[in-house]
Order: structure tokens, then sequence, then C-alpha cells
């Protein structure tokens, strides 16, 4: 395969004219049932997010090419199913791996249109739940929704990387830009990594276990910040590069999300929903979590006094490390995906936590497109959050396990504190548009 691959990627660098369409077509097939099992997908959309990155396509024009292939292909998996129905399994693939389509179907029958959200993210589910909801009817209306909230998120998770470390790859960076990069990459993996294989394990301490690993990345982060400035310099750079008046507007937008007011409003709302619907321990949870690491972010940039970049016409006065607005993003964001996960297997509280992080990772990225942070006060706020977070799950489920809400109680909460949060990111944007202005 590595090969073949080789042979692609050097293809497609001397024809940098086919390369939008072979990102169309890849990302059709990773999301076309069957196909996208048999078909390296992941690894090829990486590769050729680094060759849009280095010039041939800008970000916008590589993540609309990635969903709009991703739509495609979930459309005919979904039309495939909707004509066959239980004449799938005599397709050519599935008679003789029946278990591809057995698995999606358990997925399906037991968390509906919440797999299709859910499975977009995990590689052998991806390509055969929109087939199966086909097979099993779902309405149409209902599945071009799902298909296009979990297609966007599935477009960014996959194509930013390879996106951005084809740009990387393009500019002059400073000196110690690499080695900085992969310090901070391989110091993330293993807390991603260990707390993903504790959890996946049924160890009894795997909460408390993440907490720790993510304060201790955390903390080597704030030792060893002063030796990251290549590396935020040279993220920096690359980011500003993507600047436009158009896009200023969505990311002011993404930036309030996380403005102060706002999460402590969403945050407060939350909480006193789940208290007044008597969920008591899930409401001290959130609480423990949010208030948790708001006070430790408050301490940790009084402390710290990490000046911020020098980008904005009208810097700001606070602090920059921890980044506050991916702290508190990530905080509320996650607490909403470890409320969601509850009594679910591990794999799937594990596929929450991305969900989760996805909106959080937004905002807090609009934070360096802005100038208003460095890219390590953003990791820095997201190893916190997920810290306090982690920390407060243990303490909330020290006897017993924390339940799952009921639908009825989703359906007053999740409304409720995303109107709150896009409400109160649309009032006072022109005034937010001028103080962020560059």
């Amino acid at each position: 395969m590595s090969a073949w691959l080789d042979a692609l990627t050097d293809w497609l660098t001397a024809q940098p004219q086919w390369l939008g369409l072979a990102l169309f077509l890849v990302a059709c097939t990773e999301c076309l049932a069957i196909a996208g099992i048999l078909v390296p997908g992941t690894v090829l959309l990486f590769a050729i997010g680094v060759l849009a990155g280095s010039g041939a396509l800008e970000l916008w024009q590589t993540l609309l090419l990635a969903y709009l292939g991703g739509l495609l292909g979930d459309a005919i998996s979904y039309a495939v199913g909707r004509r066959f129905h239980q004449g799938i399994r005599r397709l050519p693939g599935l008679r003789h791996h029946p278990e591809w389509l057995s698995g999606a179907e358990l997925y399906f029958q037991r968390y509906g249109v919440i797999s299709l959200l859910v499975g977009r993210f995990i590689g052998p589910l991806r390509p055969m739940l929109p087939m199966v909801a086909g097979m099993f009817d779902m309405p149409l209306g209902r599945f071009i929704g799902v298909s296009l909230i979990a297609g966007a998120g599935w477009a960014v998770a996959y194509l930013l990387p390879g996106w951005a470390t084809g740009a990387a790859m393009r500019l002059p960076l400073p000196p110690g830009f690499w080695s900085d990069a992969m310090l901070v990459i391989g110091g993330l993996a293993v807390v991603v990594g260990l707390s993903a294989h504790f959890s996946l394990t049924g160890h009894r301490w795997a909460t408390p276990m993440s907490a720790a690993f993510c304060l201790l990345g955390l903390a080597a982060l704030l030792v060893g910040w002063p030796h990251l400035h290549e590396l935020d310099q040279g993220l920096l750079t690359l980011v500003q590069e993507q600047r436009s008046a158009p896009l200023d507007h969505y990311m002011v937008l993404l930036t309030r999300l996380g403005d102060l007011s706002t999460q402590l409003a969403a945050g407060g709302l939350l909480c006193t929903l789940l208290l007044l619907t008597r969920q008591w321990r899930a409401g001290l949870f959130a609480t423990g979590a949010l208030l948790g690491t708001a006070l430790a972010n408050l301490l940790l940039k009084t402390l710290l006094a990490r000046s911020r970049p020098d980008v904005l016409l009208q810097p700001l006065d606070s602090f920059s490390l921890p980044s506050g607005h991916s702290s508190a993003s990530f905080a509320f964001f996650l607490v909403l995906g470890i409320l969601a996960s509850r009594e679910q297997p591990a794999r799937w509280r594990l596929t929450w936590m991305l969900l989760a992080c996805l909106p959080a990772l937004a905002i807090a990225l609009s934070r360096v497109y802005l100038g208003a942070h460095w890219p390590s006060d953003i990791i820095a706020g997201a190893l916190l959050a997920a810290g306090i977070c982690a920390a407060s799950l243990s303490l909330a489920q020290w006897r017993t396990p924390l339940a799952a809400l009921a639908p009825r109680i989703w359906w007053l909460v999740l409304p409720a504190c995303l109107a709150l949060l896009g409400g109160l990111s649309l009032w006072a944007l022109p005034e937010a548009l001028q103080r962020y202005a560059y």
C-alpha cells in the first residue's frame, strides 16, 4: 500500500489540477458503504490534505470539497439501503463479511439518529450506518439534516490536520519550529493515548488517571512555554496568513461563544436546569467542572502573567496563559459530552468526547486566528478543562457511576443552552468586530 500511496501522491504533486477532484472522490469513497471499509481513506485524506495545504488549495476549498464528497457518499449509501432493504445482505462483500452490517445494525437500532452523529467518527461504522439508515427507512429529511451536521465536523477533523501540516511545510518557519511541534504533539499523544487506553480496557481508575494525565501535561506545558516561542510564532504566522474580512465576521461570532459573560450565562443555565430537574449529581458535576475550570484559569493567568501576541489594534487587558476562552469552551462542551455518553460503551464515550471537542476547538482556534492568544495558550486551556472535568466526574461518581439523563431533560437542556450561546454571540457583534481589528 505504501508504494501505491507514494505513486498517487507523486502523480498529484505533478498534476495539481486534479487534486480537487481526487479529494472529492476519496472523501466520497471514504463515506461509501463497503468501499469505505476496504479503501484506506483516512490515510489518503491526510496525504491529499498535505498536498492541498502546500499551496494547491485554500483551506475553505479543501474543507468544502471533502464535505461535499462525504455528503455524496452518504447519499449513495442511504439510497442503496432504501432500494434493497434486506437484500443488502446479498451484495458483494457483505455475503462474506456479514459482521460489517450486523455491527452497524446493532448501533443504529440502539441509538437511532445519534448513531449517525457519533458513528461518523468510528472507522468501520462510518460508511455502513447511512446504508443501514436507508435500510430501516429513516425519513429522508431527518437523514439529510443529520448528514449535513455530521459531515461538517468530519471534514474539519479529518482534513484540517493534513492541510495545516502542508501549509507549515510551505512557509519559512523558525529553525526550532519542527522540534517544538514534535515535542508538543508527542506529549499530547501520550496524554490522549493513555487516557483512551485505560478507558477502553475498563480500568477502575480510568477517570482519575485521565485527570492526572491531563494535569501533568498542563504542568509540563506551563513549565516549558518559554521554550516554545518558535512553535507559537510559526503557528500564529500560519494562521494569520488566512485572515480575510469575510472570515473575520465568522471568527468573531465563534470567539464570542467563549466570552466570559457568554460562558457564565450558558454554564449557569446548564447547572440551574440540571438542579431544577432534580439531577443532583449531574448538576454538582457540571458546577464543579465549570466553576473549578474558571477559578483555576484565573489563578494561573495571574501567576504566569504572560503577555498576548502583538496583533490587535486594541490590545486586550488580561494575560493570555491559559486561554480563558479555550478552557471555558472546552469545559462547557466536555460537560455536555460526558453527560451524553453516560451508560454507553467505552468507544462511544470516547467518540462523544471527540464530538464535544470539535466546537470547543473551533472557538479556541478563533482566538489564534484573531491574534488574541498564542497556540500554546489554547492547548493549556484545553488540558486544564479536560483535567478539571475528569476530576469533577471522578468525585461525582466516587461510589456509583453517574446515570444517563432522560431524553426529556436533554430536550430541555440542550436547545436552551445552545439558543442562549447563539443569542449572546450575535449580540453586540459590531463592537466585537472593532475590538478584534488588526
